[in-house]
């Protein structure tokens, strides 16, 4: 298995993430093709003010857009790309302040995806398992994650993380409506 970094988003590594979105990934597993050709069309417009907002601790930037259109707002966040000499995938962490509770608009606290070109190669795993990481130093105690149920390999990922099913339940309207399964994992010190 080859070590991954996650790496704070910048102009220099640019290139290599939108070589991954014309290629056809998109690091939005809800909103797929539609959030990659947002991305490249905000990149090609300001691709600094782009790999800027990626990194929101605060919430300052504006509302999220959901699929069906509506929009929600932002809560603190921050999206770190999987390196191993390319950008091979994203992954990203949202919370609350004070709170492991999430919004019910916010399917869950860490979202991921890596380029199908190098699936397989336990770098969801050591993402997940480094952002975990940063979880704890935000002070939550658990986080959760959505999944597909026909993802396999994203449940896969999960469990190698300790995560634990809690329930199959039907995400909202907003999100069509779809059978989804929410996973936990306890953050412990």
């Amino acid at each position: 298995m080859s070590a991954i970094e996650l790496l704070k988003p910048s102009t220099a590594l640019l290139p290599s993430y939108v070589a991954a979105l014309e290629a056809g990934w998109s690091p939005d597993n809800v909103r797929k093709e539609v959030a990659a050709r947002e991305q490249l069309r905000a990149i090609e417009m300001n691709a600094e003010a782009f790999v800027d907002g990626l990194d929101d601790p605060t919430a300052a930037g504006g509302p999220i857009p959901l699929p069906d259109g509506s929009t929600v707002a932002r809560l603190p966040s921050t999206v770190r790309w999987i390196w191993d000499g390319d950008v091979s995938g994203a992954i990203g962490f949202r919370w609350q302040a004070g709170t492991a509770e999430l919004p019910p608009y916010v399917l869950g606290h860490i979202g991921f995806s890596v380029v199908p070109w190098k699936r397989g190669n336990g770098y969801a795993k050591q993402a997940l398992n480094l952002m975990l990481g940063k979880a704890r130093r935000q002070g939550l105690s658990y986080v959760e994650l959505t999944v597909d149920p026909e993802n396999i390999a994203s449940q896969r990922v999960i469990a190698a993380c300790n995560g634990f099913l809690i329930e199959r339940f039907k995400k909202a309207a907003a999100y069509g409506c779809a059978e989804s399964l929410r996973y936990r994992i306890e953050l412990h010190d």
